[in-house]
């Protein structure tokens, strides 16, 4: 069986019929919410990122964690208050992310949540930069139960990974990545599913076949593209923006200038079917929102149940169905951040 459709089976197996049940509502509700042009929202989230800290050990140049530049207060994710979301949640959460901003393995207790998730059933992912999947680490987290694991490789030399990854080792991420394939290996396990995670940049865009062979030679499952967030497009100070326009989120219109590729549409899936969760307990509506601004809600107050039906969530999402421009996360969004092939 390939890994892929191993993936794909360990997947589905987490859907329950009251998951299943709580999936077709939000469907329906986000349909009826396009075409009416009224929010209306039935059910609950099928999906949650959770922020497991928001420290990181490196220094990406578009990322607040890399560039230290958060106002908003930084910290760690307290298991007991996961675990108490969680129990309000997991009967009808089908997909768990342990990932917003920070490397979350520098949170000491992040893979004893992964696990608790695991053990209520449902399928569990989160991406790292890979620096600390030492041998114990890897163990731990191929023991934990996690099902997805992403990794960032955003080069294939030294020389080109760190213009991106700024303060990172590649050797390390190659390290951990085989320590994770071969702990599965050892103990017998098809999980995690492990993913290498390209940011193609203009730096690194020459290396997408290498990336491809390194992941076959190491035995990662499979290699994702993903294309860049770039703030201050439309002057690109860092040079990031790749000349392949495929794996480019901008384009060029017909006075220079640079633009945004895709155009916007006045609906968002993610806004009825996803949310995420800071460390303290805020509820924003993407993981666009990287600083908090769009802050639709506070756990340490409310119920999830309450915030996910407050007024101000619906207020958001009638902003969307009325002019996604007008929101400043949306406006550098492209809803499909990975490019298969």
């Amino acid at each position: 069986m390939s890994m892929h459709l191993s993936d794909t089976i360990n997947l589905l197996r987490k859907m329950t019929l009251r998951r299943a049940w709580n999936a077709a509502r939000v469907l329906t509700s986000y349909y009826v919410s396009k075409y009416s042009g009224r929010p209306v929202q039935w059910g609950l989230p099928i999906s949650i990122s959770f922020e497991p800290t928001t420290s990181c050990n490196l220094r990406c140049p578009e990322c607040p964690s890399g560039l230290r530049a958060f106002t908003r207060p930084t910290g760690m994710l307290q298991k007991d208050f996961f675990s108490e979301t969680i129990d309000q949640l997991y009967k009808d959460l089908f997909y768990l992310v342990f990932y917003f901003q920070g490397e979350p393995y520098l949170n000491p207790s992040f893979l004893e949540m992964v696990k608790y998730a695991g053990s209520k059933g449902i399928y569990t992912a989160t991406s790292t930069n890979a620096h600390y999947l030492n041998d114990i680490n890897a163990r731990k987290t191929v023991e934990s139960g996690l099902d997805r694991l992403i990794i960032s490789i955003d080069g294939t030399t030294q020389e080109v990974y760190q213009q991106y990854r700024v303060g990172g080792k590649l050797e390390k991420v190659i390290e951990g990545a085989k320590n994770i394939v071969r702990w599965k290996k050892e103990l017998g396990r098809k999980t995690p599913f492990v993913v290498f995670q390209f940011l193609v940049v203009k730096p690194n865009e020459h290396q997408i076949e290498d990336v491809r062979k390194l992941a076959a030679e190491i035995g990662v499952d499979d290699v994702w593209l993903k294309t860049a967030q770039v703030y201050d497009y439309e002057n690109d100070p860092n040079s990031l923006i790749p000349t392949i326009e495929k794996y480019s989120r901008y384009k060029r219109d017909k006075n220079g200038k640079m633009k945004f590729s895709n155009s916007l549409q006045n609906h968002c899936w993610r806004a009825w079917h996803a949310t995420v969760i800071t460390w303290d307990g805020l509820v924003v509506p993407c993981c666009f929102d990287k600083d908090a601004q769009h802050r639709l809600g506070d756990l340490k107050g409310l119920s999830f149940r309450e915030i996910w039906q407050h007024p101000d969530y619906r207020n958001f999402r009638a902003q969307l169905l009325e002019s996604r421009a007008n929101i400043d996360i949306c406006a550098n969004c492209s809803e499909g951040t990975k490019v298969w092939g």
